[in-house]
């Protein structure tokens, strides 16, 4: 069973619907006491980083996520759930992520064609010496679907994926089994499904 967060501020439904297509057993959690019969987790999110982890913490799920990325037990964040997972963010100043990615979030400069937010496909590639099981069977440099205005700039032995927007980031990171990606999956069409599928076979290994 794939665990779906809900704290009131992810992007459940397409998640859900994504995983329901790909034929993998999931149910949405309404609480961390679900989380005991999950092999995996996904932590999605959309909003502002400050409110998440807010609501992150009322619906008591702070501990309990520490613990679980603490015992390596599979879990993928998405969009705002890769930022989460860092120290923190310049779009709530004084509020603290989990940590366990080591490096803040900033946010984009706007400049000529950068436009902030970042709407819209981008590529991902795959960073040098690093072959993040995510990605298998995707080829390198493939188009993701965006929606941020916030950016992690990359953290050392976490980089699995980088896409450039007038500056190179980290669009998808990786470590043991914790892992998280800047960009929708269940809004990228077939290479999207196909990283969602590579994550519940890899969590089920």
């Amino acid at each position: 069973m794939i665990g779906v967060i809900d704290y009131g501020m992810g992007n459940l439904g397409s998640v859900a619907n994504a995983l329901a297509f790909l034929g993998v057993p999931s149910r949405v959690l309404k609480g961390p006491g679900e989380m005991a019969d999950c092999r995996a987790l996904i932590l999605p999110g959309v909003g502002a980083f400050g409110d998440c982890m807010a609501n992150l913490r009322q619906w008591g799920y702070m501990e309990p996520l520490r613990e679980w990325m603490a015992a390596d037990k599979p879990l993928l964040g998405i969009c705002l759930g890769l930022q989460m997972l860092c120290e923190s963010s310049e779009e709530s100043p004084g509020v603290e992520g989990f940590g366990v990615v080591p490096s803040p979030v900033v946010k984009f400069t706007a400049s000529g064609e950068w436009k902030v937010p970042q709407i819209g496909w981008n590529r991902v590639r795959r960073a040098a010496g690093r072959e993040c099981p995510l990605f298998a069977g995707i080829p390198d440099g493939t188009y993701f679907y965006f929606v941020h205005s916030y950016y992690l700039p990359g953290a050392e032995g976490w980089d699995a994926g980088l896409t450039n927007y007038g500056v190179d980031y980290a669009s998808a990171v990786w470590r043991g089994r914790t892992a998280a990606v800047q960009f929708h999956p269940e809004k990228s069409q077939q290479a999207g499904l196909r990283l969602l599928k590579n994550f519940t076979d890899w969590s089920g290994e």
